[in-house]
């Protein structure tokens, strides 16, 4: 799809000296071993460090997998995060009885979770392809390797905010231990320390020279989410580093997408297979890129659709037969809890009409749901059918100009790893949490450009509820709901923010505090490492 894919991130061409483990079936996950030679080739490897977190290895779908013990698909970077960061909430359950999913859907996981294993090994492995380039390759070009220590404190990022205390090395030695507000100083300094390497902040398609490498756009907008929850990671609030770095990306040449096209709104042609050819593209900071022939992957943008769709669904309003883009790919596994949908129908009144019709009833442009032949309820949770809870129709392979995707199967949609509403959301939040809780004037103003987007009415204030409501309502199934509802003290504790089948429940109930954290896979609790207090 993505010329980029040619000169950056080849998905048969990775070709590094390094032997790959191979995938079985066992769930015994450990990540590649760190401590391997390679012969360097800068390009090689620059370019292995991005595709470790668009694709599960060398081969594309069907090839090797980094991750020893998972396959390709289950390990993806995309499909872990996800699975971590909305099943456990009030957003997404899923049907699915293997791998460890309904210890997800009830917040029963532990440390021996085989999700949450391929997760850490995904993100250990991705620092280690990281740490090598830089350590070996690190002086070949300056702006390639402050993209490198980009990838590298992202991963380590998103270690910390899953795990807490975590395994740290900046080169292929044995880690050390690091705590959470360790963790974070590091994040902090080390995103200072290489934002002005990076190449300037410019929004681009994918014609354009360089899409999909990061740029100071990106390393703003984890500052900024690194700020919104600072008082998470370390007991200091940071509100106004948080809305400071929100407001450099909002003033950047990265903007909302506001205009739809052909029966599409400018909400759904973000999620969509061309969503790096039309302006859409101006809003993704940080493209993960996809393509349905050169860069396959079972575990990244076709999970976040196929995952989501049955048959039955069609989610083109140009065509009422077609469903999501992408043939026989509707596997029926992840739908949503009643507790997303009653952001949109407060009254509990969602009509049973399909996701073309549904942002019409909702009066809401963000409201993609299928609720045709579905029932609101979930039924039995996770032993029930997938048609117990709305289907998601957000993720989709079709084009605004009507055009076919490359391939029959796989994707063509980048997913937007980042994207500008982000920063309009942290700078409402930030501000309106420095305010005693209420929006200011111009956190307001943020919030109604993402509404008027949407088309739905435009609020007069908001408090904080209302907030993390909002940030559903915008970014709902794309794998940020578990730390927004710790945030707002919504997740684990007695926090009496109940949803259906929390804690394995199904008018919900409270679960212990320590599962804001994730516990360490037992598998790498040695040495240094210890295992998250409750674990």
């Amino acid at each position: 799809m993505k010329r980029y894919f040619k000169n950056i991130i080849p998905a048969v061409a990775i070709v590094l000296s390094m032997g790959m483990a191979s995938c079985v079936n066992d769930l015994n996950v450990t990540p590649i071993n760190p401590n391997l030679t390679t012969d360097i080739n800068p390009n090689g490897l620059f370019n292995k460090c991005y595709a470790n977190i668009a694709l599960a290895g060398n081969g594309g779908a069907n090839g090797d997998c980094d991750i020893d013990g998972l396959d390709g698909g289950t390990t993806g970077f995309i499909r872990q995060m996800w699975n971590s960061n909305e099943l456990t909430t009030d957003e997404a359950i899923s049907q699915w009885s293997d791998d460890g999913i309904p210890q997800f859907d009830y917040n029963a996981f532990d440390a021996s979770h085989p999700m949450l294993n391929g997760y850490f090994a995904r993100l250990t492995t991705g620092i280690s392809y990281c740490n090598q380039y830089i350590n070996q390759a690190g002086d070949y070009n300056a702006t390639m390797t402050a993209e490198v220590r980009f990838i590298r404190v992202l991963e380590y990022y998103l270690l910390m905010d899953a795990f807490g205390n975590i395994p740290f090395a900046t080169s292929l030695t044995t880690p050390v231990r690091m705590t959470r507000p360790e963790a974070y100083a590091w994040i902090e300094k080390e995103l200072l320390d290489l934002e002005p390497g990076l190449s300037d902040a410019k929004a681009k398609k994918s014609t354009d020279a360089n899409y999909g490498r990061v740029d100071k756009a990106a390393a703003w907008m984890l500052l900024a989410r690194l700020y919104l929850n600072a008082e998470v990671y370390t007991g200091t609030a940071q509100w106004q580093k948080a809305a400071d770095y929100a407001k450099k990306v909002m003033n950047s040449s990265y903007k909302l997408n506001t205009q739809g096209v052909n029966g599409w709104s400018a909400y759904q042609m973000l999620f969509m297979g061309d969503n790096g050819e039309t302006d859409a593209a101006y809003e993704g900071i940080f493209p993960i890129l996809q393509d349905g022939l050169t860069t396959t992957s079972w575990g990244t943008i076709l999970f976040l659709s196929a995952s989501a769709f049955d048959a039955d669904m069609h989610a083109n309003p140009n065509d009422p037969n077609a469903t999501n883009g992408v043939s026989g790919q509707n596997w029926g596994g992840n739908r949503c809890r009643p507790d997303l949908i009653a952001k949109f129908f407060p009254n509990n009144d969602a009509p049973n009409i399909s996701s073309t019709k549904m942002p019409q009833a909702a009066g809401d442009d963000r409201a993609i749901f299928d609720g045709a032949g579905r029932t609101l309820d979930n039924g039995l949770g996770a032993s029930g059918t997938f048609k117990d809870g709305f289907g998601c129709s957000k993720f989709v392979n079709f084009k605004t100009n009507g055009a076919a995707g490359h391939d029959q199967t796989f994707m063509d949609t980048d997913f937007f790893l980042f994207r500008v509403a982000e920063a309009y959301m942290i700078y409402a939040e930030a501000t309106a949490r420095l305010n005693g809780g209420t929006t200011t004037v111009d956190g307001l103003a943020a919030i109604n450009a993402l509404r008027a987007r949407a088309h739905t009415t435009a609020k007069s204030g908001m408090s904080l509820s209302d907030i993390c409501d909002e940030w559903s309502r915008e970014f709902y199934f794309e794998g940020m709901r578990r730390p927004t509802l710790i945030r707002f003290n919504r997740f684990g504790g007695n926090t009496n923010y109940n949803w259906s089948y929390k804690g394995g429940v199904k008018t919900g109930r409270n679960f212990s505090a320590d599962k804001n954290i994730f516990a360490i896979p037992q598998a790498q609790v040695k040495g240094p490492i210890t295992q998250n207090p409750g674990y």
